[in-house]
C-alpha cells in the first residue's frame, strides 16, 4: 500500500486537489489500495473557491513507494495586471521535506501552479516540467534551470511530475495509476469517473490504449477491456464478440469506427508493440520481448517495428 500526501497552501484550487484525490480514491476501490493524507502549515486552509479544508500539520513517514502532490493555487501572476509573488510563502521545512522525499526515491507532483513549489525546492533544475499556460513564462523566469514545456497536459521527468492545471491534474493522476498498476487500471478509473483517458506530449503519454479509448461506445470498450487485460494471449474475433455481446461483423464495424480505423487485431498488435518497445528499452532482446508480449514468431515484431519506423 502506498501513501499519497497532498500538501495544501492557502488559496489552493479545489479541483487541483479533488481531481487527483478522486482518481486515487477510485483506484483504491478497484483493488489498488492507498492511503490519502492532507498536510498543511496550518490546520485550516482557505481555498480559492471559499471552502475551507482541514489538514494535518505533521508529515507522515514516507518511503520510496509514496507520492507527494502539491495542488495549485490562485496565483496573482495569472490575473491580468496583477503583480506579486507567484504563490504564497512556503516554509523551508516543507521545501526540505519535498527534496528529501525525492532524494529517497519517492515521487513528487505539482498540479498547475504547484510546480512553483517544486521549483523552490530545487526539484525542477535540469528537468522538464510544465504548468498552467498563464504562469508558464513566470515559472521559466523564476527557475531558469528548469526546462518548461508548453502546450502539454503534463510532463514526467525522473519522478518529478507536473501538469498544466485544473482538470489536467486528473490526467497526471491517471498517468501515475497507469504507471503503477497498468493502463487497464487507469482506463477503468477514467471510465468510472466519466472522463477521457487522454494523454499528450512525449513518449510516456503516447499510450496506444489512451489514443484509442476516448470514445463513448460501451460495446467497443467491453472488447477493449479484454484486449487491454490479456493482450499477450490469443484473442480471436469470436471471443471478443462474445465478450462484447454482439456479432463478429458488428464488433468489427463498431470497433473500426470508434478507434479511427483500427480492427481489434490491429489494436492488439499496437498494445503488444508498445509493451515490447518498453521491454527492449529496458534491456530485453527483440526475440525475448516478442515472446513476452505474445508473438509466436519474432519476425512479426520486427515487421511491426519497421512499419512504425517508416511511418506506416
Amino acid at each position: 500500500m502506498s501513501r499519497i500526501v497532498f500538501f495544501l497552501v492557502p488559496g489552493v484550487h479545489l479541483l487541483d486537489l479533488a481531481g487527483p484525490a478522486q482518481v486515487f480514491s477510485t483506484a483504491a476501490g478497484f483493488g489498488h489500495p492507498c492511503t490519502l493524507e492532507y498536510v498543511a502549515e496550518q490546520p485550516v486552509v482557505g481555498t480559492a473557491q471559499g471552502l475551507p479544508v482541514v489538514a494535518g500539520t505533521e508529515w507522515p513517514e514516507l518511503g520510496p513507494a509514496d507520492l507527494v502532490v502539491v495542488p495549485g493555487w490562485r496565483s496573482p501572476a495569472a490575473v491580468p495586471g496583477a503583480r506579486g509573488p507567484v504563490g504564497p510563502a512556503i516554509g523551508p521545512a516543507v521545501l526540505r521535506a519535498l527534496r528529501d522525499h525525492h532524494a529517497r526515491g519517492g515521487t513528487v507532483a505539482g498540479v498547475c501552479a504547484g510546480a512553483e513549489a517544486l521549483g523552490r525546492a530545487g526539484l525542477l533544475d535540469g528537468r522538464r516540467c510544465t504548468t498552467h499556460h498563464d504562469v508558464q513564462d513566470e515559472l521559466a523566469r523564476r527557475h531558469p534551470a528548469a526546462v518548461v514545456v508548453r502546450d502539454v497536459l503534463y510532463v514526467a521527468d525522473d519522478r518529478v511530475v507536473t501538469s498544466a492545471g485544473i482538470a489536467s491534474g486528473i490526467d497526471l493522476a491517471l498517468h501515475l495509476v497507469a504507471t503503477w498498476h497498468g493502463p487497464a487500471a487507469a482506463a477503468r478509473v477514467a471510465r468510472d469517473m466519466v472522463v477521457h483517458t487522454r494523454r499528450n506530449g512525449h513518449e510516456p503519454q503516447a499510450s496506444a490504449m489512451f489514443r484509442h479509448r476516448s470514445h463513448p461506445d460501451d460495446t467497443v470498450h467491453r472488447a477493449q477491456d479484454l484486449l487491454d487485460a490479456r493482450f499477450a494471449e490469443p484473442l480471436p474475433l469470436p471471443v471478443l464478440a462474445a465478450a462484447a455481446g454482439v456479432s463478429e461483423r458488428t464488433l468489427t464495424r463498431l470497433f473500426t469506427r470508434a478507434t479511427g480505423g483500427l480492427t481489434p487485431l490491429r489494436y492488439q498488435q499496437a498494445l503488444r508493440l508498445e509493451r515490447a518497445e518498453h521491454l527492449i528499452s529496458h534491456g530485453a532482446t527483440a526475440d525475448a520481448a516478442a515472446r513476452a508480449v505474445g508473438f509466436e514468431d519474432p519476425r512479426m515484431l520486427r515487421r511491426l517495428r519497421s512499419r512504425t519506423a517508416a511511418g506506416a
